[in-house]
């Protein structure tokens, strides 16, 4: 039986475990239940390279075809700013800043993305980015 390798914390930044957080959610086994779980399995994704489940999290309106993760970018810690679920709960979003480092040099970015939720999943839908 194949063994996975967790990390000893969840690259999300929630204090768990990967394998007690985002390993589900990247596993496709259960949906993130709230936007700010979903970003953050999302963030998660891009740390470990998660191609696919990011465009499985991704609403098929606006997914891309594919996506080519730059082996250059390193992120580096995800600061959740603030987060709002709309009234009819089918919508809501995520506030948050993500250090990275490329080529050796720190940056950050911004983001307010937003969620759409159908039925029992939420789905990242876009998002706008700060530099």
């Amino acid at each position: 039986m194949a063994k996975y390798a967790f990390p000893s914390d969840c690259p999300c930044g929630s204090g768990k475990s990967y394998k007690d957080c985002c390993f589900m959610y990247h596993m496709e086994k259960i949906h993130a239940p709230t936007p700010e779980a979903l970003m953050r399995s999302r963030y998660a994704a891009y740390v470990l390279k998660k191609a696919d489940y990011l465009l499985y999290s991704w609403h098929p309106d606006t997914r891309p075809a594919e996506l080519d993760l730059n082996d250059d970018v390193k992120w580096v810690g995800l600061t959740i700013v603030g987060t709002e679920l709309g009234v009819d709960g089918l919508e809501g979003t995520v506030e948050f800043v993500a250090k990275y480092k490329i080529g050796g040099k720190a940056a950050k970015m911004t983001e307010k993305s937003n969620f759409v939720r159908q039925g029992n999943r939420w789905y990242y839908f876009d998002g706008d980015v700060e530099e």
